[in-house]
């Protein structure tokens, strides 16, 4: 068995799970016996350069580089404990805080903007970790070539083109998320091929260990980035294939293959989701100060915050007629209903007095509640509001009315202005508006924090909305409130009483309001997921195309932009990236080919491997690729990265396959190619200064093989 596919002698394919079949194993054995010594020395190889060359100059830059700006100050939200908000799960945030505070990093560098100055911070432990992860990637794809192919030459090939990849070096030797995702994706792979190869094992230690790293290692894929789900469906189909064949295999009963279905659901799916979910205990004990993530999350949630003014607050339960509120809107970053003295410019509807969402806590944030008709009179407890009543909202610092009309909004132009209008309590009948519980019925009161509210206006029976959109400098830059016509309810029409003063109600702890472990979890998700397809390109900003990534068609710059500043530039070693460009190419047309051959009777030696350990290469190829064509969010090319590592293993196996009398030519022949370009084009990892690409003298001098190439 020279292709670690077949089942020894008989040839028939392995796919996963195990089988009675006596020859099937010491055929396997004798095969892997004969590659343990050199694969040994290979590995110690591939890791001593791998180690090298993502370890080298790693303090360089001494300053701030592109997304660090973002992730490290997250790693220093987890040092200090400061709740913050991201549209990734915590997990690699966690790692890269923890990295930093284990290598003495204190957590009081801002990492305000790129090009800040580290000075004497140990930033050094945080980048170190994100490499030492990034330097098991070349060696992940050595064992796995070499699991599906039982060739060295193939995990070499496949190794080397990983390790002489500038744009993986690059990535790896900073703090990001990256190279920890991208380190979880491949061992995932890894620990599920390895689990495949114990099917003549079932239910031994080995088999377990295999099987149980696969759930955990997809755990930490999905607790990095939402795009690990790409990786736990890659094994979740071959789960599926591997079940389908043993529900094949005559000589199992029924109940060998439950406990083989058992033993699967527990390890890949209840195991990782155990452990993705304490992911998400652990990150909200840590992060249990208040902080910049507050406002997008709802009042419920953060009365759990340490200094944040809901924090053991106590308030009135329920709404009534002459309460003091603020009252925030549920989009993220919808911000709080406010106004100030300012009113809307010439041009611009109405002038009015302005009416706006504002994200941060002030006493322009203030209404009171007042009925459609208020009765001075009224003594003793005030009503509660309850659904469907009409009140009016007076803006405690001006005492003007919230007010709409049919003049057009400012920036959504389908929507109607809301301004502020009349004062000390007379205005007119687009001052009213009503209220609406959702999910409620008539009659049921207005639960403060807890209650989604709507508020309808009257006389136009549009719903007052916060658009997310940011105003000009003479709306000071705050978010745009509407009235909509549209009505279905979305989290932009929706809002919650937050702050409220009472004095004739008697007041509760929001301590009984808290929300439970489960209601956060599934609330920090849905703001995951909106953050997420929120992230928009905005005018202006440059917005890669996924088709740009396989060709290398534009990198990313990292750091400095002329001839007097270190200058750093993601960007794929050209053969690489090309090399593996073909072998896409190359490996569907040598399937047409097997296949066809094969159909007209011929036998062809290595179609086994082509299929089965191409195919699951090609297919991660695929899920970790095709799905950002279906994306609306900015998209970079340092997304590329996962499917790319697919696309050089898949290299690795086809350039073996295509020349397997000369292997060493081959093996030299690319050795020394990526060797050449590597060292032409590691300036662009490693940093340079001095002149630009186009100017003589730089490190760089004529090879701007491509005009969108902006180093």
């Amino acid at each position: 068995n020279s292709n670690g596919v077949g089942d020894g002698e008989t040839g028939k394919p392995k796919l996963g799970g195990d089988t009675q079949s006596s020859n099937g194993p010491s055929g396997q054995f004798l095969a892997r016996e004969s590659i343990e010594s050199p694969s040994k020395v290979l590995l110690m190889l591939v890791a001593g350069l791998s180690f090298s060359t993502r370890l080298y100059m790693i303090t360089e830059p001494p300053h701030v580089c592109w997304d660090e700006t973002h992730f490290g100050k997250m790693g220093s939200y987890y040092i200090n404990r400061t709740f913050f908000f991201d549209v990734h799960p915590p997990l690699g945030k966690m790692l890269i805080g923890l990295a930093g505070y284990m290598s003495g990093y204190d957590g009081t560098f801002p990492f305000i903007k790129p090009g800040d100055k580290y000075e004497n911070q140990n930033y050094w432990g945080m980048r170190g970790f994100c490499a030492t992860l990034g330097s098991f990637l070349p060696i992940f794809a050595y064992l796995i070539v070499l699991e599906l192919s039982n060739s060295c030459t193939a995990a070499i090939i496949a190794a080397t083109l990983l390790i002489f990849d500038t744009g993986c070096i690059t990535i790896s030797q900073y703090i990001l998320l990256d190279p920890i995702l991208m380190f979880f994706i491949m061992a995932a792979v890894l620990s599920m091929v390895k689990f495949n190869q114990q099917r003549y094992r079932s239910f031994s230690a080995s088999w377990w260990l295999w099987l149980v790293l696969t759930g955990i290692n997809l755990a930490g894929a999905l607790g990095v980035k939402f795009v690990g789900l790409f990786v736990i469906i890659l094994v979740g189909l071959n789960t599926i294939w591997d079940l389908w064949r043993l529900l094949g295999d005559m000589s199992l009963s029924l109940v060998d293959i439950a406990k083989h279905f058992l033993a699967r659901a527990f390890a890949l799916i209840l195991l990782p989701l155990i452990l993705y979910v304490t992911i998400f205990a652990v990150h909200f004990v840590v992060l249990n100060k208040s902080g910049p993530g507050d406002g997008f999350f709802s009042s419920a949630f953060q009365s759990r915050l340490i200094g944040n003014n809901l924090h053991n607050a106590s308030m009135p339960e329920y709404l009534a007629f002459g309460s003091t509120v603020t009252i925030k809107n549920l989009r993220i970053a919808g911000g709080y209903l406010h106004s100030h003295w300012h009113l809307y410019p010439e041009g611009v509807g109405a002038r009015q007095q302005q009416v706006t969402a504002y994200l941060h806590k002030d006493y322009n944030n203030l209404w009171v509640v007042h009925r459609q008709q208020d009765n001075n009179s009224q003594s003793g407890n005030p009503d509660l509001v309850r659904h469907g009543d009409i009140v009016r909202l007076e803006h405690k610092e001006t005492t003007r009315n919230l007010h709409s009309h049919l003049h057009e909004a400012p920036l959504t132009k389908k929507h109607f202005q809301v301004t502020g209008y009349g004062i000390n309590g007379t205005g007119d009948a687009n001052d009213l508006w009503q209220v609406e519980v959702c999910g409620g019925r008539k009659g049921d009161p207005v639960k403060v924090l807890r209650s989604k509210v709507r508020f309808l206006h009257r006389a136009t029976g549009c719903v007052l909305y916060s658009s997310g959109k940011t105003l000009p400098k003479w709306g000071w830059e705050q978010i745009e409130v509407t009235c909509s016509p549209y009505l279905k309810e979305t989290p932009s029409s929706q809002w919650n009483i937050e702050d409220h003063i009472n004095p004739k109600l008697p007041n509760i702890s929001l301590s009984v309001l808290k929300p439970n472990f489960l209601e956060i979890l599934l609330e920090s998700h849905i703001v995951m997921f909106r953050g997420n397809s929120g992230l928009k390109p905005k005018d202006n900003e440059m917005n890669s195309k996924p088709w740009h990534w396989p060709i290398n068609y534009q990198g990313l710059r990292f750091s400095g932009v002329n001839a007097t500043e270190y200058r750093v530039y993601l960007l794929g070693n050209p053969v690489v990236w090309w090399i593996n460009l073909a072998s896409l190419g190359l490996y569907l047309t040598m399937v047409a080919v097997a296949s066809i051959a094969t159909q007209r009777g011929f036998s062809l030696e290595h179609s086994l491997v082509l299929v089965r350990g191409g195919g699951l290469l090609m297919l991660g190829w695929l899920l970790h690729y095709a799905p950002f064509f279906t994306m609306g969010r900015i998209l970079y090319f340092h997304h590329y990265f996962p499917a790319m590592l697919f696309s050089s293993m898949l290299t690795g196996t086809k350039l073996c396959e295509l020349s397997t009398m000369k292997n060493q030519l081959v093996l030299n022949t690319v050795r020394n190619s990526l060797s050449l370009l590597f060292y032409l084009f590691h300036p662009l990892s490693y940093g340079m200064t001095g002149p630009l690409a186009h100017e003589p003298g730089s490190a760089m001098a004529d090879l701007k093989w491509m005009d969108s190439w902006e180093f």
